[in-house]
C-alpha cells in the first residue's frame, strides 16, 4: 500500500528523512482492527518524529501520521483516537501509553491498524477531512480549555500564536463555548483570521491586553512565556502543551507566579472520552476545524513543507 513514512532521522533537516512509496499492509493482532483511511491530518508531532523526538532509528521505517478518519471493516465511518495503551486495550499490561507512530505504524497510508478500543463513530455532520483534524490538535485544545484551565462561559482566555493547529482550535472552541477570546500573532493576516474565527480582538505578541485574563493557552514557549504570565489575573491558569519557539524563556517570571498564586498546568493530548465529547460538541454547535489546505497523500511532502515554513493557518489534511 502507498504511504508517507520516516526512512531515517535528520535532526537538522527533517524532511530529508521523509519518503513516499509502498509499505507492507498492516496486520491486526487480537483486539486490533484495520481502518481504511479516507483523510489524515498533519501535526508538528510528525515533524518532530522526523527529527528523532519520540522515534528511534531502531523502529524505522515508520509510517507517520497520528490522526485519521475512515471506514472500518464493517463499513462504519469512524475517527481514530491516537493515544495507544491508555487503558491497556490492545497492548501488554505493562506497556506505557504512547502516541501512534512512536511504537506503531501511523495513518499516512491507505490503511492503518489500531486497537479496536481506539475507534469512535464519526458524526454524520462532519466530513472525513474535518473529523481527521480533531484527534490531536483539536483534542489538545479542548482538554487545555475545558479540563485543565476549567474556563466557563463568560470568562476570558488569551491564545498565543494564532495560526497553529492547537491555537486556531482553541480560538474556535472558546468562542463557540461563550468565552471572551483574545489572540496574538506576528502576522497581520493571521490576526484578522483570528477575529473572523471568533476572537474578541487580536494583538501583536507582547501587546498589553484590554484586561487580564482567566487563562492562557500557550503553545509557543520561550518567545511568549513572559507575556503569558503577565497577562493572567491573580489566581489565573496558564496551560502549556508545546514550545515551538524553544523551552527556555529568558525570564521564568517566578516572583509573579508565586506572588499572584498563578497555576501552571502541563497538558498533552486528551482521553478517548474527551474526544467523544469534542466530536459531539462540533456536531451540535456547528463549529468546524480550520483547514488550511487539502492535498492527496501523494503530495504529502508539500504539506510537510508548508507546515515547516510556519505559513499555514489551521490544519493540512491528506486525503486517500
Amino acid at each position: 500500500m502507498f504511504a508517507a513514512y520516516a526512512a531515517h532521522i535528520d535532526r537538522e533537516q527533517p524532511l530529508r528523512g521523509l519518503e513516499l512509496g509502498e509499505r507492507p499492509e498492516p496486520e491486526a493482532p487480537p483486539g486490533w482492527t484495520v481502518v481504511h483511511v479516507r483523510a489524515a491530518s498533519l501535526n508538528h508531532h510528525d515533524l518532530w518524529s522526523l527529527r528523532g523526538v519520540g522515534l528511534g532509528e531502531e523502529v524505522l521505517p515508520m509510517i507517520l501520521g497520528c490522526d485519521a478518519a475512515g471506514v472500518d471493516e464493517d463499513g462504519n465511518e469512524v475517527v481514530l483516537h491516537s493515544v495507544i495503551g491508555q487503558t491497556g486495550h490492545g497492548v501488554g499490561p505493562r506497556e506505557p501509553r504512547s502516541i501512534l507512530t512512536e511504537r506503531y505504524q501511523g495513518t499516512f497510508a491507505e490503511r492503518v491498524a489500531v486497537p479496536a478500543w481506539n475507534v469512535l463513530p464519526k458524526p454524520k455532520e462532519l466530513s472525513f477531512e474535518e473529523a481527521a483534524c480533531l484527534p490531536t490538535a483539536w483534542l489538545t485544545a479542548y482538554r487545555m480549555l475545558f479540563t485543565n484551565a476549567g474556563v466557563r462561559p463568560g470568562e476570558s482566555v488569551l491564545v498565543q500564536g494564532a495560526g497553529g493547529g492547537v491555537a486556531t482550535a482553541a480560538i474556535a472552541l472558546g468562542a463557540a463555548a461563550g468565552l471572551r477570546v483574545f489572540a496574538t500573532s506576528r502576522d497581520e493576516a493571521k490576526r484578522r483570521r483570528a477575529v473572523e474565527l471568533g476572537a474578541e480582538a487580536a494583538f501583536e505578541p507582547g501587546a498589553r491586553l484590554p484586561r487580564r485574563v482567566d487563562a492562557v493557552i500557550e503553545t509557543v514557549g520561550a518567545a511568549t512565556w513572559s507575556h503569558s504570565v503577565k497577562s493572567l489575573r491573580p489566581g489565573g491558569t496558564l496551560v502549556i502543551s508545546g514550545a515551538t519557539s524553544g523551552p527556555s524563556p529568558a525570564s521564568a517570571e517566578l516572583n509573579r507566579i508565586f506572588f499572584l498564586e498563578l497555576k501552571i498546568v502541563g497538558s498533552t493530548m486528551g482521553t478517548k472520552e474527551e474526544l467523544a465529547d469534542l466530536l459531539a460538541f462540533c456536531a451540535a454547535t456547528g463549529v468546524r476545524p480550520v483547514i488550511d489546505s487539502v492535498l492527496p497523500l501523494e503530495r504529502a511532502r508539500e504539506g510537510f513543507e508548508r507546515m515547516e515554513s510556519g505559513g499555514l493557518f489551521g490544519k493540512v489534511v491528506l486525503t486517500v
